[in-house]
């Protein structure tokens, strides 16, 4: 599966390598193809994650009510959803389709010789020894160019800090800021998140994590027109406190010497 997926990914590539002939660009150009077609479940996770940001408060009264019975929780969730129109599972619609391309891309990069198409100019490339992008062989990781010296793993290095950098950017873009901690949790992912899939990149070739860059500052271009047509997310609203006893009187010394007035009186 992973060689079929291989190969269908390095048509495109052989394609937009005859447009430029620079390795670098082409997953570039590949990336941004993949993201335009991918636009119509963008939009569709963006609009889902802001409606699962929306119904949060009512999210988390019912999770207080049938705290103790998490069968009938269920049941008023996917009310909830229904009745609200979300899909909690439109959120990750795009990395899920994404994700093939993720491991064909893999493959691709580790062995191009072995898949680009026969006669094709990229191969033709790969075969007299393609120059390196931007100082990186792309199909090595951050890894392995680290333990062949520092120098030469420095733009490497700048890559996967550019996946978290970038990423930290998407997710923050779509994460609406709580100032009564309702949104702690996604706040929290938005931190947490980036900075897994930058150590995940370590181990990815530079040509990966040079897509995962391209599609990071796509989907923010993508997600700003979103938020022009549908507005930026609005955090939850602020949750009124329960009324507490009555406050005592401001001034008990003076509202004691009344009483005394009217005792005399």
């Amino acid at each position: 599966m992973l060689d079929s997926l291989a190969r269908i990914i390095a048509v495109p590539m052989s394609v937009f390598y005859d447009l430029i002939p620079n390795y670098g660009l082409s997953i570039i150009l590949l990336t941004l193809l993949i993201n335009l077609l991918l636009f119509p479940l963008t939009l569709k996770q963006t609009r889902s994650t802001r409606a699962m940001q929306e119904i949060q408060p009512e999210v988390k009264k019912l999770q207080k009510e049938y705290k103790e019975d998490p069968e009938t929780l269920n049941k008023e969730m996917m009310a909830l959803y229904k009745q609200k129109g979300v899909n909690p599972a439109g959120c990750l619609l795009p990395m899920l389709v994404q994700m093939p391309v993720w491991f064909g891309l893999f493959r691709l990069l580790r062995s191009p010789d072995q898949f680009m198409p026969v006669g094709s100019n990229i191969l033709a490339a790969f075969q007299k020894g393609l120059p390196n992008f931007l100082g990186m062989d792309l199909g090595v990781t951050p890894k392995d160019a680290l333990s062949a010296g520092w120098v030469g793993a420095i733009p490497y290095l700048i890559v996967v800090v550019l996946v978290i950098a970038s990423g930290w950017i998407q997710s923050k873009q779509v994460t609406p800021q709580s100032s009564d901690g309702t949104g702690q949790q996604a706040q929290l992912m938005t931190r947490i998140m980036p900075l897994l899939f930058g150590v995940f990149s370590f181990s990815f070739p530079a040509g990966l994590n040079l897509y995962f860059v391209t599609s990071n500052l796509f989907r923010v271009g993508q997600q700003g027109m979103i938020f022009r047509m549908d507005g930026r997310p609005e955090p939850p609203p602020v949750q009124k406190k329960e009324d507490g006893p009555p406050s005592a009187p401001k001034n008990p010394q003076g509202s004691a010497k009344k009483r005394k007035r009217r005792r005399r009186k």
